[in-house]
């Protein structure tokens, strides 16, 4: 069992059909094939063995890909990294996944050279773009580790409960935690994409303008495996998408709903010709149904969503085209509320406290068991005892109402994560940095509503007896602790927070504050 296979098979199937396009470069399969062997090889080269950790923290590149495929080849274990991460994410990171190597671009070399005192197993740094200054770090060139090595496929036979990627997302406790997504899990998600998610042919052309070190990288193998064409973008500006997809004629695309606003917002997007797109595929957050109505008028009859997580290794629950277009056109409007109904092998209810399927307008968790739900938390055995029941329920947090069609509606959520453009962001991770200012006795951070981002991080404080700080100075003071996205947008100061009757901090009141009057408590 090795993922890899499938690309060498696409090699001699389509070898001079585009596998990846990125700027005016376009690589073939025959290439990524032949690189990615490269890789493989020089990885064990330099002392890899099977399982061992390889991070990478750069935004969207065609070495990226090749990397992920060479993982595959070499029985490696991929740990991607968000680009955003401040410098201590980026090094708790490196320190908790202990990587024997390390890949970078110019962008983060430097981080990743502070963040290596703490990760003392990290032998190895490889670096795209190399520059001067990385000849004089220790680093080695990328190219030069390719050039030297043999093209011949490398085909790593694996077991399904194998480690095959750590997947980072924001951790309850203030750390970032790792989903362990094994090998069975990334085939699993193979088979799921292209049994109807992302059911794709040669010719095809899927942008992807989303970080591929998280959800967007999903579609990766799923697409490759059916000779499809990757079109990545390093970053998302509008006008330049729309460009892209005339230009390419892409015909698949996947988005989150704050992506979809700004283009809805694009003051060039009448008169473009979209006719190329048959699917434009979003997720990672809700998306109001106001904006879906504006987005099918503008786009067409393509709109269909995923709902899912790093534990599901991917979507698990999804409205397809026609959902929308029974919703739409067919007057069936509170489809357009629902994260749809369960797909492929994924095994998904609403239960209640004691493990039984809800009915009705009764409330339950969404939980999942299947052979796409992960094998738990790196290192974290508290955490993953608290997300996998002896079942084999992984619980979501999220809770929802089923109807008697199976279509499923969340109406909020149990844990106390917000999701903001995309992004998971645990308001204690936020709170922990807040707690350092010198001027803050007490902080809550909440997710309020926002129609762009679906929600934002709000800063709710209690300022120390005769200390005084403005709005621009607590943000200033987060630049660097955290990523950008997770940063505050908002402050609020108040003269006490709420408390329950233990005296424990109320964040049901605080975030009811900015919630009340909506049906719906996630955006």
């Amino acid at each position: 069992m090795n993922l890899g296979m499938y690309l060498a098979r696409g090699a001699r199937q389509w070898g001079d059909r585009p596998a990846v396009l990125f700027r005016d470069r376009a690589l073939s399969y025959r290439e990524l094939e032949l690189r990615s062997n490269r890789l493989a090889h020089a990885l064990k080269a330099l002392g890899l063995q099977r399982g061992d950790r390889v991070a990478v923290v750069s935004p969207n590149r065609p070495e990226i890909v090749e990397l992920e495929c060479a993982l595959y080849k070499a029985g490696l274990v991929k740990v991607a990294l968000n680009s955003r991460l401040a410098p201590q994410e980026l090094a708790d990171a490196l320190g908790n996944a202990e990587p024997a190597l390390c890949l970078a671009g110019p962008e983060h070399r430097g981080m990743v050279d502070e963040a290596a005192a703490g990760a003392p197993s990290l032998q190895h740094r490889i670096a795209f773009d190399p520059t001067p200054e990385s000849d004089k770090g220790g680093w080695l060139h990328y190219e030069a580790v390719l050039a030297g090595a043999s093209d011949a496929h490398m085909h790593e036979e694996m077991k399904p409960d194998e480690l095959a990627v750590l997947h980072y997302t924001s951790g309850s406790t203030g750390k970032l935690k790792a989903a362990m997504q094994t090998v069975g899990n990334r085939f699993a998600s193979l088979r799921k994409n292209v049994m109807g998610r992302m059911h794709a042919q040669p010719g095809d052309v899927l942008m992807l303008s989303g970080p591929i070190t998280h959800a967007s990288g999903m579609f990766i193998q799923p697409v490759l495996y059916q000779g499809a064409t990757i079109l990545l973008m390093e970053g998302f500006r509008p006008a330049e998408y729309l460009d892209a997809i005339e230009k390419h004629r892409v015909t698949m695309a996947f988005l989150v709903p704050a992506m979809i606003y700004a283009l809805l917002a694009e003051p060039s997007l009448r008169g473009r010709d979209l006719s190329s797109l048959r699917l434009l595929s979003y997720g990672a957050a809700p998306m109001s149904p106001s904006r879906i109505r504006e987005a099918w008028a503008a786009f067409g009859p393509v709109l269909a969503q995923g709902y899912g997580a790093g534990e599901t290794t991917g979507g698990v629950v999804g409205l397809c085209i026609a959902d929308h277009a029974a919703a739409i056109e067919g007057g069936n409007e509170a489809l357009l509320s629902a994260c749809g109904r369960p797909f492929c092998e994924s095994d998904v209810q609403v239960l209640d406290d004691a493990g039984q399927p809800v009915s009705g307008d009764a409330i339950g968790e969404i939980c999942v068991r299947g052979p796409d739900v992960f094998a738990g938390y790196w290192r974290a055995p508290d955490q993953t005892a608290q997300a996998l029941d002896a079942a084999g329920w992984l619980h979501t947090g999220d809770l929802a109402r089923v109807d008697d069609r199976g279509y499923i509606y969340i109406v909020d959520r149990k844990k106390e994560m917000l999701v903001s453009g995309g992004f998971n962001i645990y308001p204690s991770e936020v709170e922990s940095v807040l707690a350092q200012h010198p001027a803050i006795y007490e902080v809550c951070v909440v997710g309020v509503p926002d129609d762009h981002w679906g929600e934002t991080v709000k800063a709710v404080v209690v300022l120390r007896d005769g200390a005084e700080a403005d709005i621009g100075h607590i943000m200033d003071f987060c630049r660097g602790r955290l990523a950008d996205f997770k940063r505050p947008r908002s402050v609020d100061f108040v003269a006490q927070l709420p408390k329950n009757a233990n005296g424990k901090l109320s964040r049901k009141d605080v975030r009811e504050h900015y919630w009340r009057g909506r049906e719906r408590r996630v955006n």
